[in-house]
């Protein structure tokens, strides 16, 4: 059983069904609820929204891996995010008053919102699915929900307007996440996602971190600082990076961490939707530190 970010009909609906698992689905109304469903393991795995080009990471799901109990990551899903202004059949795009969309969609539709609708109220609510299915009730007090075209059509609306996106080229990463057990065999265009937390605030502390991927030749493809909830100016960093854990290079990236941080959470090992390869440089690759290592045990015979 797969557990998903619902109602159905939701961008995470559509992303679970990408990866066509052939296992029945059920749907938790909260990130929070799916990622607890599998730490019960009421479910095997669940998914879940992490990232968005145009607004960044989803911070319900960056700082419920970091705080709650270990899951890993173990698949992800690229989404292009397509928008439209469902309605009521019969409900004109002049007689719209009240519109209602999850936060994150709010901000990718704004400016057309803006230039279209400048009058009406927008409310943000949990999911773009459970606002077609507000926008359905007659008697919900909103005429207009943002949202999938999936989901309009589930809950039969009509679309007032289609394509509403600001930037056309937005994507959607979603991850499906596990209880901890070992990473996928390696792809050869695998991630490795983590959380650091710094053993002390003070200057230079980011930079060691950093500099533990950088002196071995690891990529880094995303990194953002969350607070840790513990005090006013008290920040963890998420990290996802080039590279598998079994690999030399970020086998030793982590430990330089496990060294110098506070503490350090592995988020998971997994390939990359977009199948891009990384760049290893002459020096970090694998049969590299082979060779390295085979040295160093010939100074000691």
């Amino acid at each position: 059983m797969i557990g998903y970010f619902g109602p159905e009909g939701t961008f995470t609906h559509q992303a679970l069904l990408s990866l066509d698992l052939h296992e029945d689905a059920t749907a938790y109304p909260t990130v929070g609820a799916t990622l607890d469903a599998v730490r019960s393991r009421t479910v095997r795995a669940g998914l879940v929204p992490i990232e968005n080009s145009v607004e960044g990471g989803v911070s319900a799901t960056l700082d419920n891996l970091a705080r709650g109990k270990p899951l890993i990551i173990v698949a992800e899903v690229l989404l292009p995010v397509q928008f439209g202004l469902y309605v009521r059949p019969g409900t004109d795009l002049a007689d719209i008053r009240r519109v209602i969309t999850h936060p994150h969609a709010a901000a990718q539709v704004r400016q057309w919102l803006a230039s279209q609708l400048p009058g009406a109220e927008v409310t943000e609510n949990g999911s773009t699915a459970g606002a077609a299915r507000t926008v359905a009730d007659p008697d919900s007090g909103f005429d207009a929900a943002v949202c999938a075209p999936i989901a309009g059509g589930l809950y039969g609306l009509s679309a007032a307007a289609s394509e509403i996106a600001d930037n056309p080229d937005a994507l959607t990463r979603f991850v499906l996440v596990s209880r901890p057990g070992p990473p996928p065999p390696k792809t050869g265009y695998d991630k490795t996602s983590l959380v650091t937390y710094l053993r002390e605030d003070r200057s230079g502390a980011l930079l060691e971190i950093l500099e533990q991927f950088a002196s071995r030749g690891v990529n880094l493809c995303r990194i953002e600082s969350r607070p840790t909830k513990e005090r006013l100016g008290s920040y963890c960093f998420t990290i996802d990076a080039e590279g598998l854990l079994s690999e030399a290079r970020m086998a030793e990236s982590l430990m330089g961490l496990h060294r110098i941080c506070k503490r350090v959470d592995f988020l998971g090992s997994y390939p990359r939707a977009d199948q891009v390869e990384p760049t290893v440089m002459k020096g970090f690759r694998e049969s590299d530190y082979a060779k390295a290592a085979a040295w160093l045990r010939k100074l000691s015979v």
